[in-house]
């Protein structure tokens, strides 16, 4: 892994990640249900070469989020915080990570210790009951939390969703549902993919590039 020690959202990071497929994105690669490529493949493709090839960013980017995201980022610390104090972890940026083979990119919401990374969720209340219930990794995020695990290397991932709740209400619902996840059969289908995906990136890039 590469590690880029920017601050996630800042131009820097928008450079780094331009063109480049990402974690947050293997949902549009992988369709999780079947292990399948997903038919977003190509959309994404016409989305990557055109970050690559146009001359600016477009002048919207830092628009592209909703209400719900918006609370979920101004969260975020609060909760990066509250895991480091709940289990005595050493949480560190997770900046912008580039794998060894220079393709795929992840932006973790923090590094933990030398093994271990951290994806968080600061959801509405009716999703974090929805996480509580399911007690596993959300299907929505198994395609980016998997594919940190095969960005970075590293040996585990930690999803928290945390969620801000009355603390006066007594026996109150729990403010976080944590769930470590490792590399397994979910990990080999999606490399797998990448590497369909790639082929066929390549592909199109050169076929743009030659017209």
């Amino acid at each position: 892994m590469v590690f880029y020690d920017v601050i996630q959202g800042n131009p820097e990071w928008y450079a780094l990640r331009r063109g480049v497929p990402t974690a947050s994105a293997f949902s549009r690669i992988l369709t999780p249900k079947t292990r399948k490529l997903s038919e977003q493949a190509d959309s994404y493709i016409d989305e990557l070469i055109g970050e690559r090839l146009a001359l600016y960013l477009p002048e919207n980017v830092h628009a592209y989020t909703s209400n719900p995201m918006r609370f979920g980022q101004e969260t975020e610390e609060e909760a990066r915080r509250f895991l480091a104090l709940e289990r005595n972890l050493d949480v560190t940026n997770g900046g912008f990570c580039m794998s060894d083979c220079g393709r795929w990119g992840a932006s973790p919401d923090g590094l933990i210790g030398e093994d271990g990374a951290l994806e968080l969720k600061c959801p509405m209340a009716k999703t974090h009951v929805g996480y509580l219930r399911g007690g596993v990794l959300p299907a929505d995020y198994r395609c980016q939390v998997h594919g940190q695990l095969i960005v970075t290397g590293r040996k585990w991932v930690d999803f928290m969703s945390y969620c801000q709740i009355d603390a006066t209400v007594p026996m109150g619902m729990p403010r976080h549902f944590l769930i470590r996840v490792y590399p397994d059969d979910f990990t080999d289908a999606l490399r797998v993919a990448l590497e369909l995906f790639w082929e066929k990136f390549q592909a199109a890039l050169a076929r743009v590039k030659s017209l």
